[in-house]
């Protein structure tokens, strides 16, 4: 497995914006899909995005289209998730997940599909 590395979390007021990256914590390891999830105080962890090598499709969670894009910078091993315009409601643990697989569509949006994470980067937005 490879240990992941978030980063970028932190308070913001409603209407703000933030970045999240996601590198692997050695620098050297590249996979070819990968995910945000996210999980609120009392509630189960969910899909927020997620994207895979050679395709320009990236599923985003219905609360967050139009708000939320997720990329990736190769040259720097690099996946990011940019957050605007947030809400109240995206408050929670932000994680990172990746696979060294090429997942179809329909199972990017499922963690047990990546086994590399990370350990989480809290986002809380409020005023």
């Amino acid at each position: 497995q490879v240990q992941l590395a978030e980063s970028g979390g932190g308070l913001v007021q409603p209407g703000g914006s933030l970045r999240l990256s996601c590198a692997p914590a050695g620098g050297t390891s590249s996979s070819c899909s990968a995910g945000w999830f996210r999980q609120a105080p009392g509630k189960e962890r969910e899909f927020v995005a997620a994207l895979r090598r050679g395709t320009g499709t990236t599923p985003l969670a219905d609360s967050v289209k139009g708000r939320f894009s997720i990329s990736r910078d190769t040259s720097k091993n690099t996946v990011y998730l940019q957050m605007n315009s947030l809400k109240p409601e995206d408050t929670g643990v932000y994680y990172c997940a990746t696979t060294s697989r090429c997942l179809i569509i329909s199972s990017m949006r499922s963690g047990n599909q990546y086994e590399n994470w990370g350990q989480g980067t809290q986002v809380t937005v409020s005023s």
